[in-house]
């Protein structure tokens, strides 16, 4: 009778220091996910004094047959593949080239942080002065030093240039996410594998494909997991260095805010909410067979 009084008193115990992370949940994640599914049946602007009128699946059929939202959704992807890859790629080099002690490593892990800690808008702004046409670094060095052109670029108003410098930019941003997670990873590993596998006469690249790359596969998959849903919704570093690059963050604002429909844009969020969450299911399912494995 004790154990069954006890355990009644836990279970309201935790029931009360439970529910206030559950009322935020409900109220911050919850309601606005079922009201956007509501609006995404409406004809609704976004000027509230308007009434909405209820249309069924018919912004799903237009968004869905909608060739601008194909090519921005082939170009997200694109971008996300691109970026992901890059940033973990360049992530996990300089964090096995920082697993090893020399002088100065603390301020150097700090100076590569820099990127990642530092405001977006600061960062934007400092890359667009750079490439500048009129005075900028990278202009002066491959026109008037190295004469690779003729004339200035405009690389930020040529949808090619502005695609390609968006990537190098969001691999430069956002690497050191990466470079900090493999890092504190590769610090876990036992040196003995190492020197084991040196005995053994194995390469640099045969030790990294047995010792290192199974430590650290959980970790790779949870950064290429959260970094691929980041970038996938990725908005304001797009919209603030150029308006070449039509992403799904920006066909996104532009058809609630510039094309006044909300009902279309709960939609569109609506179907990247399916498309992540059958990337998040298929990236568990990988997580757990290299767990069972």
């Amino acid at each position: 009778m004790k154990r069954k009084a006890k355990r009644k008193t836990d279970t309201k115990l935790a029931a009360v220091l439970l529910f206030p992370s559950i009322f935020l949940i409900l109220l911050l994640v919850a309601y606005p996910m079922l009201s956007n599914i509501q609006i995404s049946f409406f004809e609704q602007s976004i000027n509230p004094n308007l009434d909405p009128t209820f249309i069924g699946f018919e912004n799903y059929k237009q968004i869905l047959t909608d060739e601008v939202f194909l090519k921005s959704l082939g170009i997200t992807f694109l971008y996300t593949l691109l970026t992901v890859v890059g940033s973990t790629v360049v992530g996990l080099a300089v964090a096995i080239f920082f697993n090893r002690p020399f002088k100065f490593r603390k301020i150097s892990r700090s100076l590569i942080i820099a990127s990642y800690v530092a405001p977006s808008i600061s960062l934007v702004f400092a890359w667009k002065y750079m490439f500048n046409n009129n005075y900028g670094i990278v202009n002066y060095l491959t026109v008037d030093v190295l004469h690779l052109f003729d004339q200035a670029p405009l690389w930020f108003d040529r949808p090619a240039s502005s695609f390609v410098l968006v990537v190098i930019f969001a691999i430069w941003r956002y690497f050191p996410y990466a470079f900090i997670s493999f890092l504190a990873i590769l610090q876990t590993i036992d040196n003995t594998l190492y020197e084991a596998a040196e005995i053994d006469g194995a390469s640099a690249w045969e030790k990294f494909k047995v010792v290192t790359l199974p430590a650290i596969m959980p970790v790779l998959v949870i950064v290429v997991t959260l970094r691929a849903i980041w970038m996938f919704y990725m908005f304001e570093d797009v919209y603030l260095l150029t308006n070449q690059v039509n992403t799904l963050g920006i066909y996104l604002y532009e058809t609630a805010f510039a094309f006044n429909d909300l009902g279309k844009a709960a939609s569109i969020s609506v179907i990247l909410f399916i498309i992540l969450f059958a990337v998040i299911l298929l990236m568990r399912k990988r997580v757990n067979a290299d767990g069972n494995g």
